[in-house]
């Protein structure tokens, strides 16, 4: 199925809807447990049939495999498990054949210690490479230089006996952190990037991209003051604890990101989207890396990534990004690869799942920015329970029992209910169990159903290609008496008004005498209110309609 939806012109990723796939779980086609590229290819239609605008591949490059493929050995290759380069090329070609961009990973602020530049560079202190990555000597008595922490617990350093020095790194241990502030390190980032480039990839994803550079001066983080977890950090790790003043978020990334996208714009048409984790700074670092035209395109944050489910949670989420960025972009998203699945997150009940679901994709799908789907919300999956001994991330395996890890929102996708492993995989036994409550919710299980999540996903986001307004038009919040979202989208000589109810009551809204309504529109898989002065919604409902 050819997608419908605009493929080209500069501006391709405003307002644009990225569909994001994690190759490990989405299809296997060498019976060996583990999805790969070629997987990828075979169900690209499924992709397209949805409408979207362009695929995120979370990271295929050669690597270990300690943090899943997001500790890179080689940026340049693809990791046999996943396939081949031949076979990336194939499925990009199928993916614009159907009108999808393709965007990919890139994870530059740390490499893998089996990556050759840190094979290297740890063999001496005065080797080619030396500095390639952030080194520092002990103090007096041994201890590291600094008191940084590693996000997946412990020290942020680890000490090397050959060169008799600590290496930082903000993840595994065996993710060394390069050093950027060696214009050689930029240098052989930016050859990689290109690459790829050359290649014919349309964007990329920049993995932590405010964590490339650290202070020179290694100076220590001072307490927070107020300790909080994080959707990076949950309250069982004291990564929380500390205000991260100097491990990351350092004012010399900005002329890095410019150089990054000098290099773009040598090319037609290419997009970036840059991840943001940086706690109460976040939006004010999102401005700082999207504004003026010469950095990156659009970034996300973990700010509606939380369990919050209410109109004043949203409101002031996309309220502040609006008061803090002037002239950026942002691509909003539910879920991830790295977060719980936002069904689980937002409905209350069993029962209420699918209703969730729904409710969730027309709010999301009728904000300002870009947006952002995670494999298996179309079908509304919930979290996988997990036991211990089935668990592959290192994070949850770090810190079970007080936080379960990532794993729960990694497990396969689900493609045919009735098939052993609901169609993922031939083999034995996958990598990650598929729950028996997913292969109920399979892509041909829905197929069928009219009333689905998946059919309600695909009808939703025809809706938001069919009104310009919705993909990058002008967005104003209402104040109402009674507690729904209520904001108008603008675009031209379209003006609508959105009113979505999170709670589980029904509410009647008075609308402000100065917003004439015209037409209701109805919004796919709800019920069209009736509207004049007042707005009847039931619980999770939402009314959509034309202001004259």
């Amino acid at each position: 199925m050819k997608s419908t939806k605009k493929a080209a012109g500069a501006d391709w990723w405003r307002g644009a809807v990225i569909y994001q796939v994690y190759p490990r779980s989405f299809q296997d086609t060498d019976a060996n447990g583990l999805g790969d590229i070629k997987g990828i290819t075979r169900r690209l239609p499924h992709i397209a049939a949805l409408g979207v605008d362009a695929i995120w591949l979370a990271p295929f490059f050669t690597s270990p495999m300690a943090d899943m493929g997001y500790d890179v050995a080689d940026y340049c290759d693809v990791d046999p498990i996943f396939g081949t380069l031949a076979d990336f090329d194939e499925m990009m070609s199928a993916a614009h054949e159907l009108g999808l961009k393709v965007i990919i990973d890139q994870v530059i602020s740390h490499t893998s210690d089996q990556h050759p530049w840190f094979v290297e560079s740890r063999t001496s202190r005065n080797n080619p490479k030396a500095d390639w990555y952030v080194w520092a000597d002990p103090k007096p008595d041994g201890t590291a230089p600094n008191n940084w922490l590693s996000i997946f617990g412990g020290p942020g350093w680890e000490w090397d006996g050959v060169r008799r020095q600590y290496y930082q790194h903000n993840f595994l241990t065996s993710q060394p952190d390069l050093n950027f502030h060696k214009q050689e390190v930029q240098d052989a980032v930016l050859a990689a990037v290109k690459f790829w480039l050359d290649r014919g990839v349309d964007g990329f994803r920049l993995d932590t991209v405010n964590y490339y550079f650290c202070d020179k001066q290694l100076r220590d983080n001072p307490p927070a003051l107020v300790a909080t977890g994080g959707l990076d950090a949950p309250e069982s790790n004291p990564y929380g604890m500390q205000n991260h003043l100097y491990d990351k978020t350092q004012p010399e990334n900005i002329a890095f990101l410019k150089r990054f996208r000098a290099l773009l714009d040598q090319y037609e048409d290419r997009a970036t989207v840059g991840e943001v984790g940086d706690g109460a700074r976040s939006l004010q670092t999102v401005a700082a890396y999207t504004s003026g035209g010469d950095k990156l395109h659009m970034c996300y944050t973990f700010d509606l990534l939380g369990p919050d489910f209410t109109p004043a949670h949203f409101r002031r989420c996309v309220g502040d990004f609006q008061d803090n960025v002037v002239d950026g972009w942002v691509c909003w998203a539910f879920s991830n690869h790295d977060v719980q699945r936002h069904v689980s997150r937002f409905a209350e009940t069993e029962e209420e799942r699918p209703r969730v679901a729904k409710l969730a994709i027309s709010l999301l799908s009728t904000l300002r920015g870009s947006i952002c789907l995670y494999q298996g919300e179309e079908l509304g999956l919930p979290e996988a329970e997990l036991a211990f001994e089935d668990l592959r991330d290192p994070y949850g395996i770090r810190f079970w029992p007080a936080f379960k890890g990532r794993d729960g929102c990694r497990t396969p996708m689900p493609w045919e209910g009735s098939r052993a492993h609901a169609g993922f995989t031939t083999a034995d036994k996958s990598w990650l169990p598929v729950p028996y409550q997913h292969a109920a919710l399979a892509v041909d299980k829905q197929e069928a159903d009219t009333d689905s999540v998946l059919n309600h996903y695909r009808e939703t986001l025809a809706f938001r290609a069919a009104h310009a307004a919705l993909r990058d038009g002008d967005m104003v919040f209402l104040d109402t008496k009674e507690d729904v979202l209520a904001f108008t989208r603008s675009k031209g000589d379209e003006r609508l008004l959105l009113i979505f109810n999170l709670s589980r009551k029904p509410v009647k809204v008075v609308l402000p005498k100065e917003l004439k309504l015209g037409r209701t529109i109805a919004m796919p898989g709800f019920t069209t209110a009736d509207a004049g002065s007042t707005v009847a919604l039931a619980a999770l409902d939402v009314y959509c309609g034309r202001v004259e």
